[in-house]
């Protein structure tokens, strides 16, 4: 399937051909929602989004799951060295780096702006400094190189019906509403990092702070003044969740099965969290397989209707 992908997509290099699949491999490993999804869009779409998701999530992984012996400096001036490698290929529109090869081509291929590059950078550089958010603006700065710049990378491979900054913000927000979701998921895993990605304000509306949250993810366990401050986060998220809904008419029709499947198994994760009684400490939060199959089965026979009758969307030439 790998190679009928590539094929589809015109990858012929050999070495090119390895780091897309490294980067598929790596989605397939890390993101099984996105990767469930993203099987759904048209062969010759997916190495460009597999390279996009591959290469943030090495990235991610530089930052939260660093060699041993690591320290923060040693982390920074890995992904420094990272950055500068990047844009160099960027600049060039290909590389011979086995690790940046594959995310190069899909960015020349398809005029992916740098800007969305340098925003994630930079939340990068956050992780290893930034362990609290006071506000949900500050949140809100983090977040938009984190994750809605994802969505704005993807947004040229899935094309669109509509002008491209018409659903830029729904991308942007569909990305931000994912996010925001493994946040809420994550609330104990991010604590044994010494990082709290809900912001500072509104959980003291109802009473909490880090050491409440500490607590409670020893206990596993979460009390009445938690569960408030989760449901809050929640209603927040949902309303991020609206904000992208319209986007998706405005795909391009081979990409849309991909995207509303993808919306609506993660915003599902916020209804499990919720039968749970709020209590993400106790366990993670996930859309059971046999749940997410069917429903990646129930749009597959429409996303292949509408890949035999259009043509998936054409990479933009760059000059």
């Amino acid at each position: 399937m790998t190679r009928r992908e590539l094929d589809a997509a015109g990858i012929r290099e050999p070495v090119l051909r390895s780091a897309y699949q490294r980067c598929r491999e790596l989605n397939a490993r890390h993101g099984r929602t996105y990767f469930l999804a993203t099987r759904l869009l048209s062969p010759p779409q997916r190495p460009a989004v597999h390279a996009l998701y591959g290469f943030a999530r090495w990235l991610d992984d530089i930052v939260d799951e660093p060699a041993p012996g690591s320290t923060p400096a040693t982390i920074a001036a890995e992904l420094k060295a990272v950055e500068k490698r990047f844009f160099a290929a960027f600049g060039a529109g290909r590389s011979d780096d086995p690790l940046l090869a594959a995310v190069i081509d899909a960015c020349a291929r398809y005029g992916i702006a740098r800007e969305h590059f340098r925003a994630f950078f930079r939340s990068m550089r956050m992780d290893l400094s930034v362990t609290d958010y006071p506000q949900r603006a500050a949140l809100d700065d983090y977040v938009h190189g984190s994750a809605e710049v994802i969505g704005l990378q993807v947004l040229p491979v899935l094309g669109t019906v509509t002008g491209r900054d018409e659903a830029a913000p729904h991308a942007a927000a569909l990305g931000k509403a994912f996010q925001l979701t493994n946040f809420l998921r994550d609330v104990a895993e991010d604590l044994a990092r010494d990082r709290v990605y809900l912001p500072a304000d509104e959980l003291a509306e109802f009473g909490v702070d880090r050491d409440r949250l500490a607590w409670c993810a020893e206990h596993g366990r979460v009390d009445q003044r938690v569960r408030d401050a989760l449901a809050a986060q929640i209603a927040v998220t949902r309303t991020v969740y609206d904000q992208a809904r319209p986007g998706i008419a405005m795909l391009h029709p081979v990409s849309r099965a991909c995207v509303a499947t993808a919306f609506r198994l993660y915003s599902e994760i916020l209804d499990r969290i919720e039968r749970a009684g709020h209590n993400v400490f106790a366990g993670r939060a996930a859309v059971p397989r046999t749940r997410r199959v069917m429903i990646a089965a129930g749009a597959l026979t429409r996303a292949q209707w509408l890949q035999l009758r259009n043509p998936a969307p054409a990479p933009v030439a760059v000059s």
